[in-house]
């Protein structure tokens, strides 16, 4: 009788239903991946093998199918949202116990740990000390909230026109008399606690094309003068480098010492005019902000507008996806269909390329699991009808008489 057949049909379109329902229920689910539920037909086993006129008895699950494409990106306002372009899973920690999963919404817990909702660690490669990422074996991302240590200047840039038509001063170098010197510019310095002292860069036409250059910190007297000359094109001829060396008396290191590079300087028939001043010291920072580049590379962002590489996002990739077992919470475990991890950098490869401050949508289409879901309805009513007419014709055989 083929109330076996009807009921495998019953069982399966059930199932097929629950993996609509279950797709439509996560259509919302931030990197959730639709999965559809495939089936086989069912034969009894035969000694002597299956002939022609052999009927199936039934269908069962062969498997359920996820779908691993890509979702649409949703813009966010939280940098800590990640989103995957291209192929990976984001790999993640839960004391040491590893998963993977590509919802990209992340936040920092109370110990500076980049972390999911269910507080699972997000995998990178970690910066050092000076901020250069080292790749190696994969470790939870860190972001220290420790300030920025302060960088003594040790170099500086400065980039002008001195005015080739000024007269040569008549009295003689006094820095707190602007009619003894022909101009003067300043540029902010920083000792090795992190103060700020004030440069003050003073310029005296000693004769035609020659001049002299003092420097002095903090509104006190200059050293000694050094010259510089120009050619008759106006570029710089000599002098070039500058060495300045001031004491302090502040508890930094002492003295604060540096080079001026003014290689950039000429002296034209134009107003004297500051083009361009740089020096690579700074003061402590504080971290203010955090941003994610496409290759994954978290970078903090410090209140004294210096920036520093804090780590380095690792995804990884699968020969076959569709072999991961799925472990709940829009994680995936690792298993011997799945294969090994491919771990890597992202955007490079078989990986695909990070969008911070966005997040990837669950690949469901509402429309298709809603006819999905009105053919598996189909389906089980079809079977029902089966068991429905075998129970008439059984009910036909016990009238007999």
């Amino acid at each position: 009788m083929s109330f076996q057949q009807g009921l495998s049909g019953l069982n399966a379109a059930a199932k097929g239903l629950d993996a609509i329902s279950n797709n439509v229920s996560n259509a919302g689910t931030v990197g959730f991946k639709s999965a559809s539920a495939q089936f086989s037909d069912v034969f009894a086993a035969s000694l002597s093998g299956g002939g022609g006129g052999q009927i199936g008895i039934g269908v069962n699950l062969a498997q359920v199918k996820q779908s691993f494409t890509q979702g649409n990106l949703t813009v966010t306002n939280n940098p800590l949202d990640v989103a995957i372009n291209g192929g990976g899973f984001f790999r993640m920690s839960d004391n040491g116990s590893i998963s993977y999963t590509r919802n990209g919404q992340f936040l920092v817990d109370k110990d500076g740990y980049v972390v999911n909702s269910e507080g699972a660690r997000l995998t990178g490669y970690l910066a050092n000390a000076a901020g250069i990422i080292v790749p190696s074996s994969p470790t939870d991302i860190l972001v220290s909230s420790a300030d920025l240590v302060p960088n003594a200047t040790t170099a500086g840039s400065l980039g002008l026109n001195l005015d080739s038509r000024e007269a040569v001063p008549v009295p003689a170098f006094d820095y707190t008399d602007p009619t003894t010197y022909n101009s003067s510019t300043a540029m902010t310095l920083y000792d090795s606690l992190g103060n700020a002292h004030v440069m003050t860069v003073y310029f005296r036409k000693t004769a035609a094309n020659a001049w002299n250059v003092y420097t002095g910190l903090d509104g006190a007297a200059p050293g000694a003068a050094s010259p510089v000359t120009f050619t008759t094109a106006g570029a710089l001829n000599t002098g070039g480098s500058i060495a300045a060396s001031f004491a302090l008396a502040n508890g930094a290191t002492t003295p604060l010492a540096m080079t001026l590079d003014m290689t950039s300087a000429t002296q034209y028939g134009a107003t004297f005019g500051v083009t361009s001043l740089t020096q690579d010291g700074y003061t402590s920072g504080r971290l203010s902000g955090l941003s994610i580049s496409s290759e994954g590379v978290v970078q903090g962002r410090y209140s004294n507008g210096q920036s520093r590489d804090l780590g380095q996002i690792v995804l990884a990739n699968f020969a076959n996806p569709n072999g991961l077992q799925s472990l709940g919470g829009n994680q995936w475990g690792e298993t011997a269909a799945s294969g090994q991890p491919l771990v890597g950098a992202p955007n490079s490869g078989s990986l695909g390329a990070l969008q911070s401050a966005a997040v990837e949508e669950s690949n469901i289409d509402l429309t298709a699991e809603l006819v999905n879901m009105i053919t598996a309805q189909r389906n089980y009513q079809a079977n029902a009808q089966s068991i429905k007419t075998q129970d008439a014709v059984m009910q036909t055989l016990v009238n007999l008489r």
